[in-house]
């Protein structure tokens, strides 16, 4: 019987392997991707060769109207060169007039390099020429023709009596000349020759169209080939014209009309239009195909992991319901009518009836003791409406043999794989064995419960979200009685988080059943003591939880009566605070010495201020402004040392000082004026920089200043005391941002030229009531110390050396800066004072 081919083809596929079946379905699309790949290139060939005529005619083109234009141009200045030739031949120009017309006319036109008047025998009558011919071409008047020197052309236009174009090869030091030899007659007889002479180079400039050049490589070229004038692109690598997308070398040339064969104008395209466009096109075919089959491969590999995944799919299905039928726990689903749908192996031996027993029942099940069938059927109901239970329920199980079983059970919503419920998942665990174990013991809960009876502290038991009391020893009974409302109020004052009471039966279990107790935080098993108004005792409470006997988990709290302590820790308190007060005491006459020492800058500028006015009053030198600017200056120091006392009995009270967002540039300069005088009386000069914009800092700008001040007097004094000479009595400071342990920083530096710190001097530097000088107080250093370290900064002093002599000390602190700052309005601006 003949099948159609067709059916023969279905046929012959069918009983094809699923192996070589994926490998032909593979094959046909890569054949397909292949032949689809041939006639790509085939029709890309095929544009590639019409694109490559196309340019070629484009060249060929170009250059015959370029060579059309040079012979113009070249007929034109022969036109009117033989118009000069008419006129020699009719004795209308002398030699004079000749070089006067040839100055115009090379000077007209720049391709032009020279015109020669030369008579019968060969003599030069007359010759003009550029400047940039060589010694080589020129020609002298009244000079002979030299022999060789386009003779032959001379005689060539004298037997011709017409116009003759030559080609003169260029010497090593001369450029190409093209000739143009027209003859001379008078009354029809050969009178001489019109020599004109053009530079090639001259004529590729001027004579080949710009749009031409900029296409194309144009070059004049000479009979033989070589190079005349022009650019000239180097032959192609073999190799490279062997691709596709190469394109042929595209060259045209053709002779110059009138010249002829001696003249030869080249083009030669730089690049064609399908140079990028072509390689591109080739490449991105040869990519896709390239993806495409590629594809196709990497499909048919996925096709076979899939497979592969399928029957690890089978595999893990198979293990997953080895593993349901060897687990312990029974596990029963139900749908949403409540049918059993699925029992697993660990269930139907817990109940003793088969899978095919129980599988399509409702209820009332078989397993469900005839005296408790109305309280299951009624939870059964609760579970169908979706009224569970986190912890569970325990009810009695039957099996076949008609034994009865405890058993507590799980529910929860059974989702399928599009998160839809499908009904109700149950586990079921037999808890007979810890239910017997629990009936043992209580009987030890007697023993125990004798020993907690015996305890000086209150210990109550509770679960968590009941008010039920699990325990209470007879102190708790004693003091709360037999509710739990005590274990509570303990629990609530002593900061542990309770949660609300429930309805939930006696036999819920809360959510946190079967955690492990050191699982809970740290925090809740810290203690705590409260004082209870009821009965006048403060007590320690402390609270663990623990798990129950039930499997709930439970709070204990145990507190401890410590009245008799917190008394002694009182009477404790009171003797710490008559220390304290017996210490500001003492701080008191530190307090005064301080006063004194501050006090006297601030004094020491009052009193300068006042004699430099008494002073300039003596000596009628002082106008009513400056006085007036004076006394304001005299009552600002009185008023700062007013701050002054203010902040410094703050300080020593160890309160924090009143800071607030400051400028550093104003703080400096007021210590500057301060110190001024005194730096002035002691003839040391002070230079001081202060970085530009940096930010503002949190702090007291009294104290800052206090600081900066003490330590430039400080600077100054020691320059005085070394009693260096002029040139080197100086004090320097600097302010300026830094890095201190990765945090951004001001750091104050005050640099002298002293004679530095003695070791032991250094080792006590910041040690109260201790001075070098004969009149100090000893308290300066250690008050600026304790004032850059209330900012959270830090101060250092070091020498300055010169090789191993001491040149100065140098004094250095740094503030933090503030990490937040308010807006620019808030900030505490300060104006720098005028020295008066």
């Amino acid at each position: 019987m003949h099948l159609p081919p067709v059916t023969r083809l279905r046929g012959w596929w069918r009983r094809l392997t699923p192996s070589r079946q994926d490998r032909f379905a593979v094959l046909a699309p890569l054949a397909a991707v292949f032949l689809f790949l041939a006639a790509i290139v085939a029709v890309f060939g095929y544009l590639r060769l019409e694109e490559i005529d196309r340019e070629q005619e484009a060249v060929k083109r170009d250059v015959e109207y370029t060579q059309q234009r040079l012979r113009l141009r070249l007929l034109e200045r022969q036109e009117q060169l033989m118009r000069v030739a008419r006129e020699i031949s009719n004795r209308e120009l002398d030699p004079d007039d000749f070089l006067a017309r040839a100055e115009g006319m090379i000077n007209q036109y720049p391709e032009l390099q020279g015109l020669t008047w030369i008579d019968d025998r060969r003599r030069i009558k007359a010759h003009f020429s550029t400047a940039s011919l060589s010694p080589n071409q020129l020609r002298s008047v009244g000079t002979t023709l030299k022999a060789g020197d386009t003779e032959n052309t001379y005689n060539l236009t004298r037997e011709l009596q017409q116009p003759i174009y030559a080609q003169r090869a260029a010497a090593p030091d001369t450029q190409a000349v093209l000739q143009l030899h027209i003859p001379l007659s008078e009354r029809v007889r050969f009178s001489g020759v019109l020599l004109a002479e053009y530079s090639v180079d001259g004529l590729f400039r001027y004579g080949v169209p710009a749009e031409v050049s900029a296409r194309y490589a144009v070059s004049f070229h000479d009979a033989n080939g070589g190079l005349l004038a022009g650019i000239s692109i180097p032959p192609r690598n073999p190799a490279t014209s062997l691709l596709p997308w190469a394109s042929p070398a595209n060259i045209y040339e053709v002779p110059v009309s009138p010249v002829g064969n001696g003249l030869v104008i080249r083009a030669q395209a730089y690049r064609t239009s399908l140079g990028v466009i072509g390689s591109g096109l080739f490449w991105l075919v040869i990519t896709l195909s390239v993806m495409t089959a590629w594809m196709l491969i990497a499909n048919w590999r996925h096709t076979r992991r899939r497979m592969q995944a399928q029957q690890a799919l089978v595999s893990e299905t198979s293990f997953r319901r080895a593993m349901e039928n060897s687990m312990l726990t029974g596990m029963r689903a139900l749908d949403l009518q409540g049918r059993i749908t699925y029992v697993n192996a660990a269930f139907c031996q817990m109940t003793g009836w088969n899978e095919s027993d129980l599988v399509g029942r409702t209820a009332p099940f078989p397993y469900w003791p005839d005296a408790d069938r109305a309280a299951l059927k009624s939870g059964l109901e609760d579970e169908l409406a979706g009224k569970t239970t986190a912890g569970g329920i325990q009810v009695r199980v039957k099996r076949r043999d008609g034994t009865l079983f405890d058993a507590r059970l799980y529910v929860s919503p059974l989702i399928d794989a599009r998160g839809t419920q499908t009904g109700w998942m149950t586990s079921m665990t037999d808890i007979t064995e810890p239910n017997r174990i629990r009936e043992q013991l209580s009987a030890s809960h007697e023993r125990f419960t004798t020993v907690l009876e015996a305890l000086d502290a209150s210990i109550s038991v509770a679960p968590l979200g009941s008010d039920e009391l699990l325990f209470a020893n007879k102190l708790y009974r004693l003091w709360f009685g037999t509710l739990a409302g005590g274990h509570l109020q303990l629990g609530a004052q002593a900061g542990v988080p309770t949660t609300t009471p429930s309805d939930e039966s006696l036999d819920d279990v809360d959510a946190f059943a079967g955690m492990p107790t050191t699982m809970l935080p740290e925090r809740e098993a810290e203690s705590a003591e409260v004082y209870l108004d009821e009965l006048g005792k403060w007590l320690e409470v402390r609270t663990r939880y623990l798990s129950w006997v039930d499997g709930r988990l439970a709070q204990m709290v145990i507190a401890t009566d410590i009245t008799a302590r917190r008394l002694a820790e009182e009477q404790s308190a009171a003797q710490t605070e008559r220390a304290q007060t017996a210490s500001r005491l003492i701080t008191m006459g530190e307090m005064a010495s301080s006063v004194a020492h501050e006090l006297n800058q601030p004094l020491t500028a009052i009193n300068n201020y006042c004699n430099g006015m008494v002073s300039r009053i003596k000596a009628q030198q002082i106008s009513e402004e400056d006085l007036l600017g004076a006394l304001e200056k005299t009552a600002k120091q009185a008023q700062r040392a007013g701050q002054i006392i203010q902040r410094i009995r703050s300080f020593v009270k160890r309160s924090e000082p009143n800071r607030s967002l400051s400028e550093i540039a104003g703080m400096v300069d007021e210590a500057v004026e301060l110190v001024d005088i005194e730096l002035r009386r002691r003839n040391v000069r002070l230079t001081h920089y202060v970085a530009p914009r940096m930010p503002s800092l949190l702090v007291d700008p009294i104290l800052i200043e206090q600081v900066l001040v003490n330590l430039l007097r400080n600077a100054a004094e020691s320059v005085d005391a070394a009693q260096r000479p002029t040139p080197q009595r100086s004090v320097k400071l600097r302010v300026a941002p830094a890095q201190v342990d990765g945090k951004p920083v001001i750091e104050f530096t005050v640099m002298d030229s002293g004679k530095g710190l003695a070791p032991e001097v250094l080792a006590r530097l910041y040690e109260a009531f201790y001075s070098t000088k004969a009149d100090g107080m000893g308290i300066g250093l250690s008050l600026c110390r304790s004032i850059v370290e209330s900012h959270l900064g830090r101060m250092k002093a070091e020498n300055l050396y010169n090789g191993a002599e001491v040149t100065g000390c140098c004094f250095s602190f740094w503030i933090p800066i503030a990490e937040s700052q308010p807006p620019k309005a808030q900030l505490r601006h300060k104006q720098p004072r005028t020295p008066g």
